[in-house]
């Protein structure tokens, strides 16, 4: 009997796959997929009395990128040479993606022979296992004493179904894995930020304070220094975070990605945060922009008291332009006191030969406008 298995009934003796269905999902719980596949090929030999067995992983084009199996020795596997890539009976499995039973591998239509010190093989079973719906692979078994039965067939019908659950599930371990990275990685920037930049921050500001008070230059040069050397390592762990947080995140245009800050910060803020994008494109200065955002809307939802902010990013001219609003208490723009959020901006906004401007009066709220030319990113 040679031929494609379609649908059957379940021949009595059937009543095996039970055990053994228990015994192979328990396998699948380990969370190791390769030794899953080996296990659940591995029970398929036991289970149908073949002396060979192999798990095929269909890799590009339809050839097997992959090939788990037992019964041949090392020393014969490797006089054998390269595992097989899909041709012969084998390819037929993958091409028409249904259980084959074959009493006589050399009989059949699509045989292309063995290399040589191959052992010999007649009977043969080749069942595909699917992922999600989709082609992964193929059981395939030989030499069983008497030929492979429609029980066979059933039993390993059901455990290549099991393989592609366990591949499956494999597949959505390793999502979930890159997803606790992400938010872990999401928590040191966070932490980062909220707490050792918020105290360097905080400590440079009071030294800024000191230095106003002290007379002697001498010291006051020193203390200048400090502040400079403080100030870098704040810029340094900005950069840190930005890049922990940015490389948690797919790899998504200017516009996402402005989007996502924005919900992300204001959402661990009582100020209700808008963000209008006007004819943006992505380019190599997309980093600075969302940096520059960064900074002016931190500074907006901690410093001002307001209750709106608007962030907007549009093209007027030859030039980008972010402005970050608020309707909170203001101040005057003229006084002896800018923050460390304001000069950085203004300091990057230089490297980009483009500038910073502040609009702000006491109670009437605040703008921060960065305004960057885009022919000199062009360029």
């Amino acid at each position: 009997m040679a031929g494609n298995v379609g649908h059957m009934s379940q021949p009595e003796g059937v009543t095996r796959l039970t055990p053994l269905i228990a015994d192979a999902v328990s396998i699948a719980g380990e969370g190791d997929l390769g030794k899953v596949l080996r296990s659940l090929a591995l029970e398929a030999k036991r289970a149908t009395g073949a002396r060979y067995v192999a798990l095929g992983i269909i890799g590009r084009h339809g050839v097997l990128s992959e090939f788990i199996y037992d019964g041949i020795s090392p020393e014969v596997a490797a006089e054998i040479g390269h595992p097989p890539t899909g041709r012969g009976v084998l390819g037929t499995v993958i091409r028409d993606n249904q259980s084959l039973l074959v009493d006589e591998i050399s009989q059949h239509k699509d045989s292309v022979g063995f290399p040589p010190h191959h052992p010999p093989m007649s009977a043969f079973l080749g069942v595909p296992v699917a992922v999600a719906g989709e082609a992964f692979g193929n059981l395939y078994l030989t030499e069983k004493e008497g030929g492979f039965s429609q029980e066979d067939v059933a039993i390993v019908e059901a455990l290549s179904r099991i393989a592609g659950a366990a591949v499956q599930t494999a597949r959505l371990q390793s999502r979930l894995r890159r997803v606790a990275v992400v938010e872990d990685r999401q928590r040191i920037a966070r932490d980062l930020h909220d707490s050792v930049i918020q105290d360097l921050f905080a400590v440079g500001l009071g030294l800024q304070g000191l230095g106003a008070r002290i007379e002697e230059a001498d010291t006051a040069a020193r203390l200048d220094d400090a502040i400079d050397t403080l100030d870098e390592s704040v810029n340094k762990l900005r950069r840190y975070v930005f890049e922990l947080r940015d490389s948690s995140l797919p790899a998504v245009g200017l516009d996402e990605r402005l989007e996502l800050l924005v919900a992300r910060m204001g959402s661990a803020y009582p100020v209700n945060v808008r963000l209008t994008l006007d004819d943006t494109q992505s380019g190599e200065w997309d980093n600075d922009i969302v940096l520059l955002t960064t900074e002016a809307l931190s500074n907006a939802l901690r410093h001002s008291r307001a209750e709106n902010v608007e962030v907007s990013l549009a093209r007027e001219g030859d030039d980008i332009v972010l402005r970050v609003s608020d309707d909170g208490t203001g101040f005057d723009p003229a006084a002896d006191r800018v923050g460390m959020g304001l000069v950085n901006m203004s300091a990057r906004a230089k490297m980009l030969h483009g500038s910073i401007r502040v609009h702000s009066e006491l109670g009437q709220g605040a703008t921060v406008e960065a305004r960057l030319p885009m022919t000199q990113q062009a360029s």
